[in-house]
């Protein structure tokens, strides 16, 4: 009999969590390095990050018992992605630095880059030695890209809705596989209704 519970694998193995982890990481150091602590931009920046990594645990593991959920969390975290790019975009605006455009070098460079590497220390360690305009304009193409995955697997989960159903459908159709079977808990329940009731 299949089961009605979709388990999800290890969400950290995930490309989508590796690259959420490291905007977040990496937002948390542009913050302290770059901005005046007292900019209420600190907080939501910071706020933004989380929410992105934080969303796609939780939408992945309730997708367990609820696509529903799993897609409107995976929503929450493309939402708060966009601000933190947007907050990336004033920030490289307001200071008088270029916003790498989508045939620039530099941003064919990063794009390639982003594509290809996900080890959050590494990268780290590769955006501490590089000016604020630069690290700004690397985070808008990792934002750009996570984006971008993040609504391949939300119509990933929407196509496998589709095919499958939600959990109340695959709950009763396991059942009633499992009533036409015959099985103990069938029998189970016939002596729980006659006996026990």
């Amino acid at each position: 009999m299949k089961g009605f519970l979709k388990i999800a694998g290890k969400v950290t193995d995930w490309n989508v969590y590796k690259k959420a982890l490291i905007i977040c990481d990496v937002t948390e150091m542009f913050i302290n390095k770059y901005l005046p602590r007292n900019s209420r931009t600190v907080d939501q920046m910071r706020q933004a990050a989380r929410s992105c990594k934080q969303n796609i645990v939780e939408g992945v593991a309730d997708n367990t018992v609820s696509t529903e959920m799993c897609i409107k969390l995976l929503g929450v975290a493309k939402g708060s992605l966009r601000e933190l790019g947007e907050d990336y975009y004033d920030f490289l605006r307001q200071q008088g630095y270029s916003a790498w455009g989508i045939n620039d070098p530099r941003a064919m460079q990063a794009r390639q880059y982003c594509r290809t590497h996900d080890d959050v220390v590494e990268f780290m360690e590769k955006c501490r030695q590089r000016s604020a305009e630069t690290v700004a304009n690397i985070m808008r193409t990792q934002i750009f890209q996570l984006d971008a995955m993040l609504a391949k697997v939300m119509r990933k989960y929407e196509a496998a809705f589709l095919a499958e159903g939600g959990i109340k459908e695959n709950m009763l159709r396991a059942r009633l596989e499992q009533r036409s079977k015959g099985g103990l808990d069938y029998n189970f329940y016939k002596f729980y209704k006659t006996y026990l009731s």
